[in-house]
């Protein structure tokens, strides 16, 4: 059953007025995750308190760093679910779960935060991992 759109829609949109684009169909996946220029960071949100709950807040703190992906762009699993699906193909050798942080050079994942590896963690301690992998995928922001 879909959650409450009332109480999906400030999570949603946690990310979303950051300038990460919210992906809502599995069109609008491939149109963005199918091109194999520059670097995307792909936020897997979710309402899952504590493991979103710290998430949200480190992709807030990694876009103020100073190398960033060329795009950032968010699904939200049981809400988009064909955009999730979609999105999580892109996403080869890991299994499914939300929240999820993928970085892809063109059509290839080269990081990955899985719920495990948020779960737990202050927004501080994600966000390091997150823009360490900036540091070594993706371009200093103009």
């Amino acid at each position: 059953m879909p959650y409450d759109p009332v109480v999906v829609q400030p999570m949603r949109d946690e990310l979303t007025t950051l300038g990460v684009r919210g992906l809502r169909t599995a069109e609008e996946v491939d149109e963005i995750l199918g091109s194999a220029e520059g670097t995307t960071m792909v936020v897997v949100n979710s309402v899952c308190g504590c493991a979103a709950g710290n998430a949200r807040p480190a992709v807030a703190l990694a876009l103020r760093h100073s190398s960033l992906p060329d795009r950032s762009v968010t699904v939200f699993a049981g809400q988009d679910v064909e955009a999730t699906s979609r999105a999580r193909e892109y996403f080869a050798g890991y299994r499914p779960s939300s929240p999820s942080i993928g970085l892809l050079s063109g059509r290839k994942i080269v990081f990955m935060l899985e719920r495990h590896q948020i779960e737990g963690r202050a927004a501080g301690e994600i966000a390091r991992d997150l823009t360490s992998a900036f540091d070594d995928y993706c371009a200093v922001a103009a």
